[in-house]
C-alpha cells in the first residue's frame, strides 16, 4: 500500500471519530445515567412513567417491577426501566 491508498481512508476513520463523540458517548452517558436514576427510586417518590402516568412509588419489588399509587386505592405495577423521571425525592430516613 502506497501512501495515497492510506490518505483516501483518512476522512472515514475522521468520520467515525466525530461520530462517536457527537453521537455514540453521549447516548451511553443518557443510558448510564437513566440506570442510575431508575435503581436509586425508594418509596414515596413521585415518577413519572414513559406512558405518562404520574404516582407515588408504594413499593419496590426485587423483580425490577415497581408498585405505582395513581390514586387513592389504585396501583399499578409497572418495569422500572419504564420509569422515565423522578420528579420529587423523598429524603433518605436518618
Amino acid at each position: 500500500m502506497d501512501q495515497s491508498a492510506i490518505m483516501q481512508f483518512v476522512p472515514l476513520i475522521l468520520i467515525f471519530v466525530i461520530m462517536y463523540f457527537l453521537l455514540i458517548r453521549p447516548q451511553q452517558k443518557k443510558v448510564k445515567d437513566h440506570q442510575k436514576m431508575v435503581e436509586s427510586i425508594k418509596i414515596k417518590d413521585e415518577v413519572v412513567t414513559q406512558g405518562g402516568l404520574i404516582g407515588k412509588v408504594s413499593k419496590v419489588k426485587e423483580d425490577n417491577e415497581v408498585e405505582i399509587e395513581l390514586a387513592k386505592d389504585v396501583r399499578v405495577r409497572v418495569v422500572q426501566s419504564t420509569i422515565a423521571q423522578v420528579r420529587s425525592r423523598t429524603e433518605p430516613a436518618k
